[in-house]
């Protein structure tokens, strides 16, 4: 491990979103300060998801100014108080999980880090950290909100229950996929119950689906049928584990599942968040199959689902935001160590900071297929 870590400048750079319609712009600003059982990070890379894209486009509510970016990798650059028992140190290679629980309410005490009502109400809805102030500020003190731990920096401060330690086998650049796409299909795979005797249906197969096909893959579970509208997507799909891959452009997706696993699938994920793969997914269920809900929709989006197939099938439908941080995120570093996740396979392109907005664009225009990721 390396500890010579270089003093700490005074500013750093960030993309600082301004609204709804505005594009993301690099700014300098003061390097932000952990707190308390938080850690600051030098930032080595920072995933592009879909989430981030929702905010963008003013589909999920959020307070501006902000800066995003909640799936991160990098080194421990300095730490908080009361931090003796955490096992980090100064230097340490980590990955930050996008869900921060706050450790301390009901949800947390019975290990459902994944519903802390702390971090979605402090973070999700007013841009904090977890005791209600950001540490993010412009050069003239004025509020910057933080979704998770704003990774699109040079530096993010993240609470410590939120991080976990990367071993020397687990490429650090990489790694920042860990925190939410991975972290998020593990969480999935965890809600379904997914064994090795079960058949998949993964509908959707950007970052969050393809990490769901390596998942389940690496779990045994066959066939795994992976369904898109994009054929590029769907061979890197096959690449990473799906046995089958059906475009629904030019085929009926429904059918073609049916027809690869008579009666349905076992296990099918919805990993878009759009009614049409909602009603999918659940439509290519098997008697007594699960459908996990993954993709967050745009607004209020609803889907229509028939109630009598799936009271007399024994169906359920559960979803699934994120697994449990302090319990899961150590699994998913040891699942990516392990080989069980190939991260290199599954980082298709890489920006730099200053083509943030170019990084965003080419999500929202299909233009990636797995998962991208921005290097400070």
């Amino acid at each position: 491990m390396n500890h010579d870590v270089e003093p700490l400048p005074a500013t750093m750079r960030a993309a600082i979103w301004e609204g709804v319609g505005r594009p993301l712009v690099l700014e300098e600003v003061p390097v932000p300060r952990p707190l308390d059982r938080e850690v600051l990070i030098k930032v080595v890379a920072c995933g592009v998801c879909h989430t981030d894209l929702h905010l963008l486009k003013g589909e999920v509510p959020f307070p501006a100014p902000a800066v995003l970016g909640h799936e991160v990798s990098g080194i421990v650059v300095e730490l908080g108080g009361g931090l003796d028992d955490s096992g980090l140190e100064i230097g340490m290679p980590v990955v930050g999980a996008f869900i921060m629980p706050c450790g301390t309410c009901r949800q947390c005490r019975r290990g459902r880090d994944d519903l802390c009502p702390v971090f979605f109400e402090q973070n999700r809805v007013h841009g904090n950290l977890l005791d209600g102030t950001s540490r993010l500020r412009r050069a003239d003190g004025s509020r910057i909100s933080m979704y998770s731990m704003s990774g699109l920096a040079e530096y993010a401060v993240v609470p410590v229950a939120a991080l976990a330690p990367l071993p020397p086998e687990v490429p650090l650049e990489e790694a920042a996929i860990l925190g939410c796409a991975v972290f998020t299909a593990y969480g999935a795979a965890s809600k379904g119950g997914l064994s090795s005797d079960d058949s998949v249906a993964v509908v959707a197969v950007g970052g969050v689906g393809s990490s769901i096909i390596q998942v389940a893959a690496g779990l045994g579970a066959s066939p795994i049928i992976a369904v898109d509208v994009d054929d590029d997507k769907l061979e890197a799909a096959r690449a990473l584990g799906a046995d089958i891959v059906v475009n629904s452009t030019r085929e009926d997706a429904l059918a073609a599942i049916r027809a690869a696993v008579p009666g349905g699938v076992d296990v099918s994920f919805e990993a878009l968040g759009r009614p049409e793969t909602f009603e999918l997914a659940v439509a290519s269920l098997a008697e007594g199959g699960r459908m996990v809900a993954v993709g967050i929709a745009a607004g209020a989006a609803t889907a229509a689902v028939p109630i009598t197939p799936v009271v007399r099938r024994g169906q359920s439908i559960v979803g699934s935001f994120g697994a449990r941080t302090r319990e899961e995120l150590p699994r998913v570093v040891a699942l990516a160590a392990d080989g069980g996740v190939d991260l290199r396979r599954l980082v298709t392109r890489r920006f730099s900071l200053d083509q943030a907005q170019e990084a965003f664009a080419a999500l929202a225009e299909g233009r990636i297929s797995g998962r991208a990721v921005i290097t400070p």
